[in-house]
């Protein structure tokens, strides 16, 4: 174990992990709960990943089909009576990753794309724009007629949806001015 940091158990590591995951607002996947915790130099990541499985095991964290994290509420509740154990400096550094993590998990809940074979051997992009609430407030397929096509819009269009939704907008209100 790593021993520059205030972090030495496998124990409090496992407090940590529980505090993390139960401040992310959205279930998370490993990289987002590993980086967060390994905001203490104490923490290894061969002991993370044991303590993270030995959660997991325990009932305390789910590990949904796609690798995503979220705390149970077993887990909440035994984090929330151990967490003044960790040191205020680790909790600090913590909830400043939890922070932006959680925009991130946010954004990554309100733009979403994906890409699907057809039948007839050409693709569709599927791009959702949602608000907030989870609400869509644009979803668009666009037919491809190649895979790599298809990767493409979805990649522009996870850099800045909004721009996508603003130019679609506006220029449906012109044509709609434009007849009138």
């Amino acid at each position: 174990m790593a021993q520059n940091g205030f972090i030495r158990t496998k124990r409090e590591i496992k407090f940590l992990i529980l505090y993390v995951v139960g401040r992310l607002t959205l279930p998370a996947p490993l990289e987002t709960v590993q980086e967060a915790v390994m905001c203490d130099g104490g923490v290894d990541f061969f002991e993370f990943s044991e303590c993270l499985s030995s959660l997991v095991e325990t009932e305390h964290v789910t590990r949904s089909a796609d690798e995503l994290y979220a705390v149970t509420q077993k887990g909440l509740e035994n984090g929330r009576a151990c967490e003044n154990e960790l040191p205020y400096s680790v909790r600090l550094a913590a909830d400043a990753l939890i922070a932006e993590a959680n925009r991130k998990l946010q954004r990554r809940a309100q733009v979403r794309s994906s890409v699907t074979p057809r039948a007839n051997g050409t693709f569709t992009a599927e791009l959702i724009l949602s608000d907030d609430g989870g609400f869509p407030l644009m979803r668009l397929e666009l037919a491809a007629p190649r895979q790599e096509t298809a990767k493409a819009l979805t990649e522009r269009f996870q850099k800045n949806p909004e721009q996508l939704y603003s130019e679609l907008v506006e220029l449906l209100f012109n044509e709609a001015k434009e007849e009138g």
